[in-house]
């Protein structure tokens, strides 16, 4: 492992450390983390592990396949997104994996699945994981992702000592304002979707650590992960033509947020930008 912002020791007891993977795409990313998680789990020493997977079926949605290949690479809890809905077998996966699979909260609720779950460590610490998806320049049916929060954190905050949100969502300004909105309440709100990773990590009011988008692990080259010529294409002719993952290196994007265990707020955070040959 490089070396790191951060030392490569346990965090202090009184810390709670999570870690957070970027978008993994496709099967590259998904080999990716098989080999790297278990090695940076040492080196890093989160207790916990989380990963958005939304794209890890062939770059589009989540299947039982892919889910169970990304649990057995040590992953504790996935995160989805807008790519949800894209593979069918995911209504019954999602059903019966709610307390490690979390699909965006501020869906319609009639849908399958849950948006929030509670993950006990090996030391008894409750984190909350939140999944939500913004409105800004995505389609569909979506409730107020604030709102929602608003909720969500209303029923279930005397069930957790602290609460991660994943902000699914394109638009900048969306993201850091539901980080804004939940300042103090949630212990970290980090951005996904974009698949590029942002350098403004900061913990707001410091309590709640915020970033705007932890990236992506899957394909280095490329564009987005996805291969330049069909990308490419896609802007010159307009034709929604089908995308392949990109060839060649592949690279890890994460991020580490060290929690005080008493006040469930951010004491640090962390990004992680690896590329491997």
């Amino acid at each position: 492992m490089p070396t790191a912002s951060f030392s490569n020791i346990p965090a202090p007891s009184e810390y709670f450390r999570l870690m957070f993977v970027g978008d993994i795409v496709a099967r590259p990313g998904r080999r990716v983390i098989a080999d790297w998680l278990p090695k940076a789990r040492h080196y890093y020493n989160p207790e916990v592990v989380i990963a958005n997977g939304e794209n890890a079926a062939g770059g589009f949605g989540l299947d039982v396949r892919t889910a169970e290949e990304i649990f057995r690479s040590s992953v504790d809890v996935i995160t989805l997104g807008n790519h949800v809905w894209d593979r069918k077998e995911i209504f019954s996966l999602l059903e019966r994996e709610k307390a490690r699979l979390v699909r965006p909260a501020n869906y319609p609720p009639d849908n399958p699945g849950t948006g929030m779950t509670i993950w006990t460590g090996h030391s008894g610490f409750r984190l909350g994981v939140m999944n939500l998806i913004g409105r800004v320049f995505i389609p569909g049916a979506l409730d107020c992702p604030f709102l929602a929060a608003d909720r969500l954190i209303e029923e279930h905050s005397p069930h957790y000592d602290a609460l991660f949100v994943d902000m699914h969502a394109e638009a900048t300004s969306e993201k850091k304002a539901l980080a804004w909105h939940l300042a103090g309440r949630a212990a970290a709100v980090i951005g996904t979707h974009t698949h590029t990773q942002t350098a403004d990590e900061v913990i707001i009011e410091g309590k709640t650590a915020y970033l705007s988008d932890v990236g992506m692990t899957g394909p280095h080259e490329g564009i987005i992960g996805f291969a330049q010529e069909e990308v490419v294409e896609r802007f010159i002719t307009g034709r929604n033509s089908r995308l392949e993952p990109a060839k060649g290196r592949t690279q890890i994007n994460a991020v580490v947020v060290d929690i005080c265990r008493e006040s469930g707020e951010a004491r640090g955070i962390y990004r992680i930008n690896e590329v491997t040959k």
